[in-house]
């Protein structure tokens, strides 16, 4: 009986560490993914948007005039991310504060700062928590600066040339 107790018990070890090496490897890809979309943002030759799958569901918190959740990558490309940069004379500079990954989960804190079409600068301060499928991400929550978004926002025409 004391063998078939240790037996169970050092089955359930291995079958717990199975799941906490699949966790890790699943966190260290997607966090990789993350860090590497991020990084060609910030050069100007990507971003992370082309990680999002058609599906996505992209949530916007709070209050302000983008506030509201998009249902598919080209919804919120074509409601937020066109006429966030048709406003910007370059596109948004991001510098990583933290990354983080849990799980399918990972969170990103960084700031973005860019030049307006009016020539007063753009700062803001976002947190990201994005969930994955495989390679792709399927759902995002944002946090990030209400007031200084909507300034903008109401601030800058829209290059309709973008």
């Amino acid at each position: 009986m004391k063998t078939l107790r240790l037996f169970s018990f050092l089955l359930l070890v291995n079958l717990l560490a199975s799941f906490a090496v699949a966790a890790t490897e699943t966190e260290t890809r997607n966090k990789a993914a993350v860090h590497a979309a991020f990084d060609a943002w910030r050069a100007g030759t990507g971003g992370p948007f082309a990680l999002l799958a058609p599906d996505a569901v992209w949530t916007i918190t709070g209050n302000s005039l983008a506030g509201k959740t998009y249902r598919s990558r080209g919804e919120f490309i074509d409601t937020v991310i066109k006429p966030f940069n048709a406003r910007l004379t370059k596109p948004l500079v991001p510098t990583v504060r933290g990354l983080h990954a849990d799980g399918d989960t990972v969170v990103i804190h960084f700031d973005g700062e860019a030049l307006a079409l009016d020539g007063r600068p753009y700062r803001n301060t976002y947190a990201w928590f994005m969930r994955f499928d495989g390679d792709r991400i399927v759902e995002v929550t944002a946090f990030f600066d209400a007031l200084a978004f909507d300034d903008f926002w109401r601030r800058v025409k829209p290059n309709a040339a973008q």
